[in-house]
């Protein structure tokens, strides 16, 4: 069963990953359902797929689905990538993008494999899980990114320095750059601390600072110091906060 998961998530990693050329990937945007390049790069899948089953023919139903399943999800990716704003726009837009769509291809990839798996190894499914730990963990990481980040710039938007935009974004830093490094900085607390390493907490504190002492000094501005300087201890609060309650609503779940 694991043996087979491994051959399965190799050879996708290598078809997707290792050997399928930019222009490949840039036919398939273009022309989508209609590329040669996404049928060849289905083939590639297919053969891989057929060397990871051993070719013992018991897998052709599962062999099948990998393959059909990867050209109908890479087609449905490229026909979105048109329907995304333009370049501009994506860059600006935090989930409805080129970096959203790639994941979910590749999520949605992961799933087919691991449903192949479960459907020949049916004790594949059988994991110890209570369904309401389950939704406690979703809700804790959708706390702890969209939710966090809206209840940050709502307190501190009344703090807001001239040189930074309405969406809390400096002038002269990446589009939702600080958005993305709030995500992140959360969602690594929140690891430090429900596998008990508090110090990696620390770490992430100074490492920040060590990073925004040179901006901030350059910057010659105190406002923007003080507004970053809430902004952080705001969102580590958050962070915490939210951890520390998931830590004690599992064990009462």
């Amino acid at each position: 069963m694991t043996l087979l998961l491994l051959k399965l998530l190799m050879a996708h990693l290598i078809a997707d990953f290792l050997i399928q050329p930019i222009s490949w990937i840039k036919d398939k945007e273009q022309k989508a359902f209609v590329s040669n390049k996404l049928i060849l790069h289905s083939l590639v899948h297919a053969v891989l797929y057929a060397m990871a089953f051993a070719f013992s023919p018991q897998y052709w139903l599962g062999w099948l689905i990998l393959v059909v399943s990867h050209y109908v999800i890479d087609g449905f990716k490229s026909v979105s990538n048109r329907f995304v704003a333009d370049e501009v726009e994506r860059e600006k837009s935090l989930f409805f993008n080129r970096r959203s769509l790639f994941i979910i291809d590749q999520l949605l990839h992961l799933a087919v494999i691991l449903a192949v798996v479960g459907y020949y190894f049916p004790d594949f499914y059988q994991v110890s899980f209570h369904v309401e730990q389950l939704w406690l963990f979703a809700i804790a990481i959708l706390l702890l990114t969209r939710v966090s980040s809206i209840v940050i710039k709502v307190l501190i938007s009344r703090w807001t320095p001239l040189n930074v935009d309405e969406a809390g974004q400096s002038n002269h830093s990446l589009a939702n750059a600080g958005s993305y490094i709030g995500f992140l900085e959360r969602l690594f607390i929140f690891v430090f601390i429900v596998t008990g390493h508090w110090e990696g907490v620390g770490f992430l504190l100074a490492a920040k600072s060590v990073f925004r002492f040179g901006d901030l000094k350059e910057a010659h501005d105190r406002r923007l110091t003080e507004y970053i300087l809430i902004g952080t201890l705001i969102s580590f609060g958050l962070a915490i906060g939210i951890s520390l309650g998931y830590e004690y609503f599992k064990d009462v779940v």
